[in-house]
């Protein structure tokens, strides 16, 4: 049977036909098929992996654009990260099933009152799985970020001089609101950036794990006693709160990033003015209304939304305004070098945990089925949209075949896309449509220098969802000369490559500009203290594909940023230290 594979009228330069056989699955024979040079690869790994075959794909284009790219695109598709049955979801309707009615906060949070921009302007949020837009929000600009800088200003001097058992008590009492809360907040979180509830709740509990932790810290900002060099001199070392906090946050994790900063800020004794995403400002609002309800003072917690037309002006004002003595940010190593570029200006303190490119390496005397499972988890969690998530796997060759095979028959098991309110949804949309064209081209290019698709492998279409889905895609053959091998991918792409021996794959490991986070498997406890040490990251994972806890220092090296988040290494970065020679 020959199944014609058609492109949208005015597109196609290269009509594809498949000889369709009774094989299925990963054990497919190769088939016909019948193609120019475009997308030969990407059809090939289609057809092998069972994805172009009856009821499981249709309506496939192989185009080239008039400036000679190549492009594949899905019309719909049920393959890897199978779509549930969904049915239509009502983006506000969900919203509206939020229990507690206040924590749906549309203004910013300035001084401890809800504000709305001085100018009126407001911007909208949408649902990621549905295109839907949920809430119209306060548009503040660089004024009424000054504005909330003065709030905190004002607010700074009491707090500062609150002890830190007081200010463990209020971050207590918020932790404790946010877990009563957990449900609400999880809704809310997986309607603006859709994913899907249990990794929401999930999120949420780790979220409120900051303001425990800082909380109890806040009690610990030990000092020291020196030792004098000089008769009659005393030398005492105390900590003290570097003042106003600007913090600017991702729309990945849109609680978690709040509070890792803001828990430690407050904590220590300063006050704040943080900037969320505009893709997500409803889970940082809803936050500022549990703090006010925990007893945080107005001016010391400040939240200003903005819209992507107003977010440089906005960063431009947090980093450069004098009132301000430290930027916190998480994003991308581009825009992280600009902001401490901006605070340069004030010599301002700086934390910036930016991007990675992790390496998940899996070494022949490792546990393939452990490493396997490890790596669906790490990889695919929201969607591939972490910062610390595998980026490039690297197999030995010689147990390349039996990994590949145990990592697509896990990936089918557990990924199942969908709509993140939706029962069994394991993997949601991704939140840009940007950050959809990026995973589509990094696709296009690795498949165009020889990868093939084993698993996945296009956009998605779920029900009558219009939104920003693509399927868990795992890519064998990997080549290094592609982009996704020196730049995050930042979505559900997941190339393998190929390694030798321990020195190589080392070498290429740290062949990039960043280092955030790198994973191996291994049963050689030598090899686990070489390869740990010698991998140029800030967090190594071994045996394991999970690193994130309140209780370890987070953070990277190189162009990874600086400074670490969580841990009781992460409040000293809202603090100065002191000394103070005494003369007897």
């Amino acid at each position: 049977m020959i199944k014609r594979i058609i492109a949208p009228s005015g597109t196609l330069r290269h009509v594809v036909s498949v000889r369709r056989g009774k094989a299925a699955g990963l054990k497919l024979k190769p088939r016909q098929v019948q193609t120019g040079q475009i997308g030969r690869n990407y059809l090939t790994g289609l057809w092998k992996n069972g994805a172009v075959n009856a009821g499981r794909a249709s309506w496939w284009s192989v185009a080239r654009r008039t400036d000679g790219v190549s492009t594949l695109q899905n019309r719909h598709i049920s393959g890897s990260g199978q779509p549930q049955a969904q049915a239509d979801v009502d983006s506000v309707e969900e919203l509206g099933k939020v229990k507690d009615k206040r924590l749906v906060r549309t203004d910013a949070y300035v001084g401890g009152k809800w504000t709305a921009a001085a100018k009126g302007g407001r911007f909208k949020v949408a649902d990621p799985a549905t295109l839907q837009t949920i809430a119209e929000v306060a548009d503040m600009n660089a004024n009424d970020v000054a504005q909330a800088v003065r709030e905190a200003s004002k607010a700074l001097p009491a707090w500062r001089a609150t002890t830190g058992k007081k200010r463990a008590r209020v971050l207590r009492k918020w932790y404790d609101l946010v877990m009563e809360n957990k449900a609400d907040l999880a809704r809310i979180m997986t309607l603006e950036c859709g994913k899907p509830l249990a990794e929401a709740e999930g999120e949420v509990a780790y979220a409120a794990s900051f303001l425990e932790w800082f909380g109890e810290e806040a009690k610990r900002t030990y000092g020291d006693t020196i030792p004098a060099a000089t008769d009659g001199t005393r030398i005492s070392v105390i900590k003290q709160a570097v003042g106003v906090v600007g913090v600017i946050t991702p729309y990945n994790f849109p609680s978690a990033m709040i509070t890792r900063k803001i828990g430690a800020a407050v904590a220590a004794g300063c006050t704040v003015v943080a900037r969320p995403a505009h893709e997500t400002p409803l889970s940082a609002l809803a936050l500022c209304e549990l703090a006010e309800r925990a007893g945080v003072p107005p001016g010391v917690v400040n939240m200003v939304t903005s819209s992507a037309a107003n977010t440089q002006a906005v960063g431009l004002e947090l980093t450069t305004n004098a009132s301000v003595r430290k930027v916190s940010f998480t994003g991308s190593t581009g825009v992280g070098k600009m902001l401490m570029a901006q605070s340069a200006s004030t010599m301002k303190k700086v934390s910036m945990e930016l991007g990675g490119n992790a390496p998940f390496i899996v070494f022949e005397d490792a546990d393939i089925e452990l490493a396997a499972r490890a790596l669906v988890a790490c990889k695919f969690r929201n969607a591939g949209q972490t910062c610390v998530c595998a980026n490039r796997v690297y197999v030995h060759q010689v147990v390349y075949d039996a990994f590949l095979e145990a990592l697509v028959a896990a990936a089918r098991d557990t990924l199942r896309a969908g709509h993140g309110l939706t029962a069994g949804t394991t993997v949601g949309p991704m939140i840009t449509h940007r950050g959809l064209e990026k995973t589509l081209d990094h696709l296009r290019r690795a498949v165009d220098a020889g990868a093939r698709v084993v698993l996945g492998g296009a956009q998605a279409k779920v029900g009558a969802l219009r939104g920003h889905f693509f399927e868990p895609t795992v890519l064998a053959d990997a080549s290094d000369a592609v982009p996704m091998t020196g730049d995050e991918t930042f979505g559900p792409l997941c190339p393998v490559y190929r390694f030798a021996s321990e020195e190589e794959v080392v070498r290429r490991a740290n062949a990039v500009p960043v280092g955030l986070a790198g994973y191996f498997f291994s049963r050689d406890v030598s090899r686990i203290f070489r390869v740990a040490e010698a991998l140029e990251v800030g967090m190594v994972g071994v045996n394991t594909g999970s690193i994130s806890t309140e209780v370890a220092p987070f953070g990277g090296v190189k162009e990874s940023g600086v400074g670490r988040e969580g841990s009781r290494y992460g409040i000293d970065e809202y603090l100065n230290v002191k000394t103070i020679h005494i003369a007897l």
